[in-house]
């Protein structure tokens, strides 16, 4: 299973902060060697303010060797820096949790720095020393603290990049404090920051392609940061995997998953999977189109990444080869089981998996042997008889089924689909993704200087 693990893919596009929780997941489960995740976790905390926490992973790997030097100077230089930035952003931060001057902020952050400037001599430097504390506390490991901070310093500065990379700073405290509804707001917001912008890759890191020049390309990386974020908050949130589908699904983020970060196939297949029911019990109608439009995309690209979640949708819905899909889904499990996002899903991912499986089956077949399908679901006949009764309750196929206990069979009859029908199916959407493509094709041709009037019109479908 060590071959289908994605940790070492997903770091590259994560803060080093949020990496140890993934680090301390592969120690748990012994995917890889317990040194070797160790050696890991010591290199990037060694690089931090946590200082206490690397002089334990250095003892840990070197049990007989003495604690080197640096790390008591590293401590006395960590608190002194910690002090003076305390001091430097109490001073500001005493001014504006004053009742009075919260009543007296308005939306306007030009005219709250004036505000505060003539009131209580704050200046912008004044108001910076809120970000760099709030940074220095987050690599000291402090991660309230921080997020405290970055929202004081966000709410006041007018410097846009330092604001964006407080909003990164903010969403990395509260997903590692676990405020999952704090840190769903914080991710929206700062999609929305992304997508109004060009902006480059978060500040807190030092990722090579933060020196990149070109704005198209640093929103592309901005993006597949964000999606390799958004992977803690939608796998913690209640409501996460519905709002993951929404996501990446749209045309930007599905177009930055081919482009940069295909391997993110395996979280949107899987919470396809277990979105397969809506909250009433049914099988809601967006989740059915996005497991359509999932699979497109799975076939498309393959040919750059391809496991077993994403094989077991190519196989039951494009191939319809269920003895494959069996084969595929047994691999899953595995996988979905050692995934730091995914394994406390396992139950619910083989629970809906069969269900799909069930189902497939049972809408290409009008006669259909019990025994059979429930060797095919890895289920007893007993096991196997319940499931499908209960998939017909939850299904539309109630009214089209019928169970013969002595044969021990299913038959299902259903009346053809009326051939308009067929066509307002296929063509639902036509006239969104028309729209959508006009309007693409208007931005384009305004960047390039083309008068409006020659600009293409969206067609409207009926």
């Amino acid at each position: 299973m060590a071959d289908y693990d994605l940790t070492k893919t997903i770091i590259p596009h994560c803060d080093r902060h949020l990496v140890f929780p993934l680090l301390a997941h592969l120690a748990e489960i012994e995917l890889f060697p317990v040194e070797q995740v160790q050696a890991a976790q010591y290199e990037l905390a060694k690089e931090t303010n946590m200082v206490d926490y690397a002089v334990s992973l250095f003892q840990q790997l070197h049990p007989d060797d003495e604690v080197p030097e640096e790390f008591a100077g590293k401590r006395d230089n960590a608190v002194s820096t910690n002090e003076r930035l305390q001091q430097e952003a109490l001073a500001v931060l005493n001014v504006i949790e004053n009742p009075e001057v919260a009543q007296s902020l308005r939306q306007d952050k030009n005219q709250n720095l004036q505000y505060l400037k003539e009131h209580y001599n704050v200046t912008l430097e004044q108001i910076n020393a809120l970000y760099n504390f709030g940074q220095f506390q987050y690599t000291y490991g402090n991660y309230s603290g921080a997020a405290d901070y970055l929202y004081h310093f966000r709410v006041l500065s007018t410097d846009p990049d330092l604001t964006l990379s407080a909003h990164w700073g903010k969403l990395a405290s509260d997903i590692l404090t676990g405020k999952w509804d704090t840190a769903l707001e914080e991710l929206n917001t700062l999609r929305e920051a992304i997508d109004s912008r060009a902006p480059s890759v978060p500040a807190f890191t030092a990722a090579p392609s933060s020196s990149t020049t070109d704005p198209a390309l640093a929103q592309l990386h901005s993006r597949t940061w964000l999606l390799h974020w958004s992977l803690f908050v939608y796998f913690n949130h209640p409501q996460g995997r519905t709002l993951l589908l929404e996501t990446f699904l749209s045309p930007t983020y599905l177009n930055t998953i081919q482009t940069s970060c295909p391997w993110i196939l395996r979280y949107l297949a899987t919470a396809a999977v277990l979105s397969r029911k809506s909250a009433s019990g049914a099988l809601s109608s967006r989740v059915r189109h996005s497991i359509r439009e999932i699979v497109k995309v799975i076939q498309m690209e393959e040919y750059q990444y391809q496991d077993p979640v994403t094989a077991f949708l190519k196989e039951l819905y494009v191939e319809f080869d269920f003895e494959a899909a069996q084969h595929e889904i047994g691999k899953a499990e595995g996988i979905v089981a050692n995934d730091f996002f995914l394994g406390e899903f396992r139950e619910d991912f083989m629970d809906n998996a069969r269900y799909l499986i069930s189902e497939a089956y049972c809408r290409i077949h009008h006669r259909i042997d019990i025994g059979d399908l429930s060797e095919r679901l890895n289920l007893s006949r007993d096991e196997g008889e319940k499931w499908i009764v209960n998939l017909i309750r939850e299904t539309r196929m109630g009214a089209d089924a019928k169970i013969d206990l002595e044969k021990n069979v299913i038959e299902i009859n259903r009346p053809p689909l009326p051939i308009y029908q067929t066509v307002i199916e296929k063509t639902r959407g036509l006239a969104f993704r028309t729209q959508a493509l006009g309007a693409a094709m208007s931005r384009t041709q305004q960047a390039l200087g083309v008068p409006e009037e020659v600009q293409p019109a969206a067609v409207e479908v009926r």
